[in-house]
């Protein structure tokens, strides 16, 4: 099969199509043959070699993916070849076919374009248990960083399901008006002071849940904005590894600051993940009442330039290559 590989971290152009051996799925695996693979911020992470696949995960990169079942292993129930899916993966959507977990192997929502269903699992994976965790509840205030991206596009539409009111972050009024289009109730400019522009508009009482894509550059400012009971999730770390936390400030909000990944999760976890993006999320996607990410469909072949698109910073919502 074809599949993207590097020899060595560094720029979009070591990313190469190759000619590599099919996978042969384990006991308790699917193999997929790839409509879609969803590329994401943490795709260009482990290019440069700062974000590894787990043990005993692909080296191919690419988390997420849509096709059909190619192949069934031995003790997998439930599924045939030839059943449409979608698959939360450790590593592996860059090629024609995958090797995954069964139990991280779902349908896809129903009404959905299967190319497009290809960049809507890790996006709903990582909001979901991430918002699950912060308790994001009807009548809270909810900040997300990067709102025009594919998890920035999701969880302004998901929040406000659950009854929140969202503020989200962008980079250019482009971006802006997007965030507005999907619901956020206010969207600012990062490049200005947003936490001035968040005080303002929460009239000094600041956020209840905020979702961080960037750690140490905004670790200050996001805990600045918390409320009382305030919970920051970090889920990235665009903006560096480390900086300086006043717990006294911490201490006197009562808030709390968690840092979370869905990749290294154990397969147990992430399948149990799947299993409530199937039941709680798909059914709004059908529903219309949350929609897919504009979307940029590109071919494996333009791997290249699809990493430069997104490290741009101009994308606006998904980016799907299709071998």
């Amino acid at each position: 099969m074809r599949a993207v590989t590097l020899e060595q971290p560094g720029d979009p152009d070591v990313l190469q199509l190759t000619e590599i051996p099919d996978p042969v799925p384990a006991a308790g695996e699917l193999v997929i043959e790839v409509a879609a693979a969803g590329v994401n911020r943490a795709d260009l992470q482990q290019r440069i070699g700062v974000y590894a696949p787990p043990p005993g995960a692909s080296e191919i990169i690419g988390l997420e993916c849509s096709g059909v079942v190619a192949e069934v292993g031995d003790g997998v129930e439930g599924w045939r070849p030839g059943d449409p899916c979608v698959a939360l993966l450790a590593g592996g959507g860059y090629a024609e076919r995958v090797a995954v977990p069964a139990g991280q192997v779902v349908a896809p929502p129903e009404g959905v374009d299967l190319v497009t269903a290809g960049g809507l699992v890790e996006v709903a994976a990582t909001v979901l248990s991430n918002l699950s965790q912060a308790r994001l509840a009807a009548g809270e205030t909810f900040l997300v960083h990067g709102g025009a991206g594919g998890i920035g596009t999701f969880a302004i539409q998901y929040a406000k399901t659950l009854g929140a009111t969202v503020i989200a972050t962008g980079g250019s009024e482009d971006k802006l008006e997007h965030c507005r289009a999907v619901g956020a109730d206010l969207a600012v400019s990062y490049r200005e002071d947003w936490a001035a522009a968040v005080a303002d508009f929460t009239q000094g009482r600041g956020v209840d849940v905020i979702l961080d894509n960037m750690g140490a550059k905004y670790l200050e400012a996001n805990t600045g904005s918390l409320a009382a009971d305030g919970r920051l999730m970090v889920i990235g770390l665009q903006g560096g590894r480390k900086a300086t936390l006043d717990l006294g400030a911490l201490l006197a909000k009562r808030a709390s600051v968690a840092a979370t990944s869905l990749r290294g999760r154990p397969t147990e976890q992430k399948s149990a993940i799947c299993r409530q993006v199937a039941e709680q999320v798909w059914p709004q996607f059908t529903a219309g009442a949350i929609k897919p990410a504009p979307e940029t469909r590109m071919p494996l072949t333009e791997v290249v330039a699809a990493h430069t698109r997104l490290e741009s910073g101009s994308n606006i919502g998904k980016i799907l290559l299709l071998p």
